[in-house]
């Protein structure tokens, strides 16, 4: 028995096919854009902090404007300052003449109340961030959050060390970064049980696309049958 043709698809019309190639250009052109406007922004604002403090007699833009008349907005003059004057000052740090140096500043510094509180936070939040690099974050996982049946994308920080891992118990903990959507940076820091945390094939940086897509963006839809796996114990 012959089965019945399938009858051609409808044609589109004019303005239906205007308008997918319309939100297909958007789709390509959004991200890029997106990006560069950020960039060009990010070294608008470091420009007008650095730039100020370098002498008129320095200044790249100034001195366009002294010798042709012409008024300049030249972005990452700040930029590239600001990397040089980093690496010489780390530069001069290593040294003997630096290590007294910058030890004598501390000092000063640390004998001031209410600046000593500031600074010392300060320096061991710069110091944890630059020492971890990139290794930020161990694994993207699964936990329960915020009540038992509901779960929530967070990423695992490290172990429970010092006073959180004796108040607790013996029971082994894991400290873990709930992050919020659509904005990854705030969130919340949560100390689970190793047993109770799903750790997640996908990559750090694809579950914080699913996060900030709130959800639209999956990344590692391909085997969706491959059971969840468990964080091991730390024996293991």
């Amino acid at each position: 028995m012959q089965l019945p043709e399938t009858p051609p698809p409808p044609r589109r019309g004019f303005f239906a096919s205007l308008r997918s190639n319309f939100l297909t250009g958007l789709i390509v052109i959004m991200p890029i854009g997106i990006t560069i406007w950020l960039l060009w922004t990010l070294l608008g604002w470091i420009d007008s902090w650095v730039l100020p403090l370098i002498p008129s007699a320095y200044n790249p833009a100034l001195l366009i404007q002294h010798y042709t008349g012409l008024q300049v907005d030249i972005r990452g003059i700040g930029v590239a300052t600001f990397l040089v004057f980093t690496f010489i000052v780390g530069w001069i740090a290593k040294g003997l003449i630096g290590r007294s140096l910058i030890r004598w500043a501390e000092s000063l510094v640390l004998s001031i109340p209410l600046i000593r509180t500031l600074y010392s936070g300060l320096k061991q939040i710069v110091e944890t961030v630059l020492q971890q690099g990139q290794q930020n974050f161990e694994k993207a996982c699964m936990v329960e959050y915020p009540r038992t049946g509901v779960w929530a994308i967070a990423f695992i920080s490290t172990h429970a060390k010092g006073e959180i891992a004796r108040r607790h118990g013996p029971e082994d903990m894991v400290s873990v970064f709930l992050p919020t959507t659509p904005n990854p940076t705030s969130g919340f820091l949560l100390y689970v049980p190793r047993k109770d945390v799903i750790l997640l094939d996908m990559s750090v940086e694809d579950a914080a696309k699913l996060i900030i897509s709130a959800g639209l963006v999956y990344p590692n839809g391909e085997d969706v049958t491959k059971a969840p796996e468990r964080l091991p114990d730390a024996a293991e």
